[in-house]
């Protein structure tokens, strides 16, 4: 791809990834998919700014980031909420913008939610690792998270862009708000647990730990009962499985899990609803719904 301009990072925030929707079908090979953790927010980012879903985004945590283009390009910032400025002056959140050469793009901290995504029209270029742009943090693989004055190559955009009006990204689901529900298709070791260790996983207080990070969303709660000890042989996992460690509350994996563990998968959270524990912000409650096959 030739290279239609640069992002030079100003502030990289507290951890800024490029990310796209990650390697496909390389879990056998011991990689890890990756990929932004709330699609919708990448693929609406994306779609504003005229790039097609798969082009890379950056995703920010929590503090946002701020990054100078050699030349005009066209952004939208998406996911979390947060303030917009370009030099200083108001821009809007959720819809595409023109951000003129030498000019400062700031993504503010986050109002609500973790990640924000940030899209520039022709999409961040970076060289791709095994048919990926994604940071994996768990592995290594693609692109260092930023730091500041790294230079971001951006691909040429592929038309003009959709120029959407202020807001359109209110049709997005939002940030979690007073409580994270997530569906649990049960198995396929439930019946490592016992009976009340289902009940105890509909009924518990649960709630977001400050250790969770683009590998799993781990949990404080209590550990649901086990009806059997000892541990598996490792096996493989995929995204959205729910492992109990002992003496833990559950984790459900996100995108830069292992890709096998050998804790116990007491059920699986289904992949639409995975965008809302990406923004699930520390202390949140937690809720499980158990779902039978």
């Amino acid at each position: 791809m030739t290279g239609a301009g640069v992002l030079e990072v100003v502030r990289p925030g507290a951890l800024t990834t490029v990310q796209d929707l990650g390697r496909v079908g390389l879990a056998h090979l011991g990689v890890p998919r990756s990929g932004a953790l709330d699609a919708p927010a990448h693929r609406l980012a994306n779609r504003l700014v005229g790039n097609p879903a798969g082009a890379a985004t950056l995703e920010t945590t929590v503090t946002g980031c701020a990054v100078r283009p050699d030349r005009a390009v066209a952004v939208a910032v998406t996911g979390a909420p947060c303030p917009v400025r370009i030099d200083g002056r108001p821009a809007p959140w959720g819809a595409a913008v023109r951000v003129p050469g030498g000019a400062v793009l700031e993504v503010g901290a986050a109002r609500a939610g973790v990640r924000s995504y940030l899209a520039v029209a022709g999409g961040v270029a970076v060289e791709p690792v095994l048919g990926s742009r994604s940071t994996d943090l768990l592995s290594g693989l693609g692109p260092a998270p930023l730091s500041a004055g790294t230079p971001l190559p951006v691909g040429p955009a592929s038309g003009p862009a959709p120029w959407a009006l202020p807001g359109t990204a209110a049709a997005a689901p939002g940030p979690p708000t007073g409580e994270l529900v997530l569906p649990l298709v049960l198995g396929p070791r439930d019946d490592w647990f016992t009976g009340a260790a289902l009940r105890t996983l509909a009924r518990a207080a649960y709630r977001v730990s400050a250790e969770s990070n683009r590998v799993g969303l781990r949990t404080e709660g209590p550990s649901p009962e086990r009806a059997r000890g000892g541990e598996l042989p490792s096996e493989g996992m995929v995204t959205g499985a729910v492992q109990v460690p002992p003496g833990g509350g559950p984790v459900v994996f996100l995108a830069d899990h292992p890709t096998t563990g050998g804790y116990p998968v007491v059920g699986v959270v289904p992949g639409e609803a995975l965008a809302a524990a990406a923004q699930a912000v520390p202390g949140l409650p937690v809720r499980f719904v158990p779902l039978r096959r």
